[in-house]
């Protein structure tokens, strides 16, 4: 009995059908082959500048306000570091003005009061980046835990709020409570304890600069992490309840990694603003706790060169500051570089 040597697929196969198959296959060959305008059209990255410019022409208006704000406050500025060089006399201006080289930081290095403040420049800093640099990061673990989105909304309120407050009204409120006719001073003061006047206190100014800093500006400070830690899979934290795990082994293993590239980032920037503390949070207060506490660099700065009209030296102070707090941004990058981090860029 005779067998079929054909394949099995092709055993009933319809001759209609074949025949459409092919008829359909010549035509789509036919189609494709017909239009030959569409391999010569232009990736969509390759179009012209103008036609780029044009079709972002919204993102780009919207950019020019602080690209202006930049180059005005920032950019044109640097040109005056010139000044560091040169015995620079205002009615002569930046021409007429004689260049003295390296004079100016040879006298700088020589002052005391230049090395006093930048001793306690480099105090409040260490001060505010053990005290104030974890505060933003608690307050958003804290605000983050809150099941309620109405509490949660109604607290990010409340603790933005200081950031908008000028630093002569937080000062001012600083006063009336913590001076010694204040709230707090009155009433430990009728119980016994007698603290004194808080404010004029040269022993504990930068624990109350840094208690400033916290009650303004933490609240703000929290976005940033509020953000990075709307950005972790919610899978892994339910994953991690199914588990047993509770809210504080959450916390550790999944929150706080999650937001570690952020806090590397904001430490590194904190650290190359470190010897800024901040010009007229510590001016409103200078006079209560004299210049030997409370001089900075940024009031160094300020009242020698504005005050006393010492141009050359003062901008040669602004300087270093500048060119130290750039050394420190790279070096703690690249440290960052070396523990696996991302950084502030790669």
């Amino acid at each position: 009995m005779p067998t079929s040597h054909n394949p099995p697929d092709q055993q009933h196969e319809d001759p209609g059908t074949t025949g459409r198959k092919k008829a359909s296959g010549t035509q789509g060959t036919q189609g494709t082959q017909g239009k030959p305008g569409r391999k010569g059209r232009k990736p969509a990255g390759k179009r012209p500048l103008r036609e780029r410019l044009r079709k972002d022409r919204t993102l780009l208006l919207l950019c020019v306000p602080g690209i202006l704000y930049f180059a005005v406050f920032f950019y044109l500025p640097l040109a005056g570091n010139s000044i560091a060089f040169q015995d620079y006399q205002p009615y002569l201006g930046f021409k007429g003005s004689p260049l003295v080289g390296w004079d100016n930081f040879t006298a700088l290095l020589g002052q005391p009061e230049f090395w006093t403040s930048v001793w306690n420049t480099l105090e409040i800093s260490a001060v505010q980046i053990v005290l104030y640099f974890p505060a933003p990061i608690a307050l958003a673990l804290f605000l983050n835990s809150l099941i309620s989105n109405k509490t949660r909304r109604l607290m990010q309120t409340v603790v933005y709020l200081p950031h908008f407050l000028s630093w002569v009204v937080v000062v001012g409120m600083f006063q009336q409570i913590f001076g010694g006719a204040g709230t707090v001073s009155s009433y430990l003061n009728e119980h016994g304890l007698h603290v004194g006047n808080i404010m004029n206190n040269p022993d504990t100014f930068m624990y109350l600069v840094t208690s400033q800093n916290v009650w303004k500006d933490a609240g703000w400070g929290a976005i940033i992490f509020l953000a990075a830690m709307a950005s972790i899979d919610t899978s892994l934290y339910e994953s991690a309840a199914m588990d047993g795990a509770g809210w504080l082994r959450r916390m550790w293993h999944i929150t706080l990694p999650g937001i570690r590239p952020v806090m590397v980032m904001m430490l590194i920037l904190r650290l190359g603003d470190i010897l800024s503390v901040g010009f007229e949070q510590i001016l409103l207060q200078r006079d209560n706790v004299g210049r030997d506490a409370s001089e900075v660099l940024d009031t160094y700065v300020y009242f020698h060169g504005v005050v006393d009209g010492d141009w050359g030296m003062s901008t040669a102070a602004g300087l270093m500051k500048g060119v130290i707090g750039f050394a420190l941004i790279v070096a703690a990058n690249k440290f960052a570089h070396r523990l696996g981090e991302q950084g502030v860029y790669q």
